[in-house]
């Protein structure tokens, strides 16, 4: 984060840059916000975040290691949800945000079990993001589907 706002300040980085640093930092603080839900990150949590970042999400993996590090260090300091979804409705397409709650599901799972507040969480996301019921009970689905294999 501080290094990303260094940048920013000496205006040696190129927007695009910029975005992909704030979209791998939103990504991971809302998946760190996940996992920590239940009070503890497991490590088949963390494999499962960073494995989302760089497959699903087409994260730099030297890049996600770096900010998953900073999230976990900073996970006591969350954010709102509303600072995590105003910035993904602005710069997510539907089926990103989809992709997203199924990956959000996914990472719930690994520990191989649902807690309540688990769950609200990602309820509550899916309404933020204006993803429907169905698509969002779909997503959890596949995500179960994915869990069992």
């Amino acid at each position: 984060m501080i290094n990303l706002l260094k940048k920013i300040l000496n205006n040696n980085s190129s927007e695009d840059e910029i975005d992909y640093n704030k979209n791998l930092e939103l990504l991971a603080g809302l998946m760190i916000e996940a996992a920590y839900t239940d009070g503890q990150i497991d490590n088949s949590e963390l494999d499962k975040i960073k494995l989302s970042l760089v497959n699903v999400f087409d994260e730099r993996p030297k890049e996600v290691d770096l900010v998953l590090e900073e999230a976990v260090k900073n996970k006591n300091n969350s954010k709102s949800l509303h600072h995590y979804t105003s910035y993904i409705n602005k710069n997510f397409n539907d089926n990103k945000k989809i992709l997203l709650i199924e990956t959000l599901w996914e990472i719930v799972l690994s520990d191989g079990e649902v807690h309540d507040f688990e769950a609200n969480l990602i309820r509550r996301l899916a309404g933020l993001l204006y993803i429907s019921d169905v698509n969002s009970g779909n997503a959890r689905k596949r995500a179960l589907d994915k869990n069992k294999n």
